[in-house]
């Protein structure tokens, strides 16, 4: 479990293909400080494995469906990737629960900057916007948000200049893909009321 508040901006240094499945590697000073093998930590929103850590890189191993259903099978050598390490016990809890488990895949649809903000508006497919409300919370790219608007297919966020400067979003510009999670407790109430009819 995670919370979205992304604690540091890491670098892929290595991409090892093995078949359908690609060996991870990132350059993560701060995270990996206290990494042991089989943590679970949170790239792009996606969670991982530790199976390697040398020094201040961190390997992971992704399978062909983490591949195709997140932006990970797009990364190249230097990409830029979101990392947090799993919520411990007592932890504070400043974003929302993130479960490390990508839904679907959103494009960047339009983004508007203001001096050092930016509104950013994406497009997911019409089924993910039932699990979404105006000032809940929606992960993308494993960065805890707060929706402002949302449509049929898709929804904005207001971003502030430190987000922007401290993960991912602030180069993402239109057309770019991004990992979203939905929030789970909308996910279980949407099955819950389809249980019940």
């Amino acid at each position: 479990m995670f919370t979205g508040l992304v604690e540091e901006k890491g670098a892929v240094r290595q991409l090892k293909l093995l078949g359908n499945a690609c060996d991870i590697s990132v350059h993560a000073p701060l995270v990996s400080r206290d990494a042991n093998l089989g943590d679970s930590i949170a790239i792009n929103g996606c969670c991982l494995t530790v199976v390697q850590a040398a020094s201040d890189v961190l390997t992971f191993q992704a399978g062909s469906e983490t591949l195709s259903r997140t932006n990970l099978g797009e990364l190249i050598q230097d990409s830029p990737v979101n990392l947090e390490r799993a919520l411990q016990v007592g932890q504070r809890m400043g974003g929302h629960y993130v479960s490390g488990h990508v839904d679907c895949l959103a494009t960047v649809d339009e983004r508007n900057d203001d001096g050092e903000w930016a509104k950013f508006w994406f497009k997911v497919p019409p089924e993910y916007t039932k699990q979404m409300a105006s000032k809940g919370s929606v992960a993308v790219d494993g960065i805890s948000l707060t929706l402002v608007d949302v449509t049929e297919n898709r929804f904005s966020v207001e971003l502030i200049p430190h987000t922007l400067d401290v993960t991912t979003l602030g180069a993402r510009q239109v057309g770019d893909t991004v990992n979203i999670e939905t929030d789970l407790l909308a996910k279980y109430v949407q099955q819950q009321l389809r249980t019940e009819n």
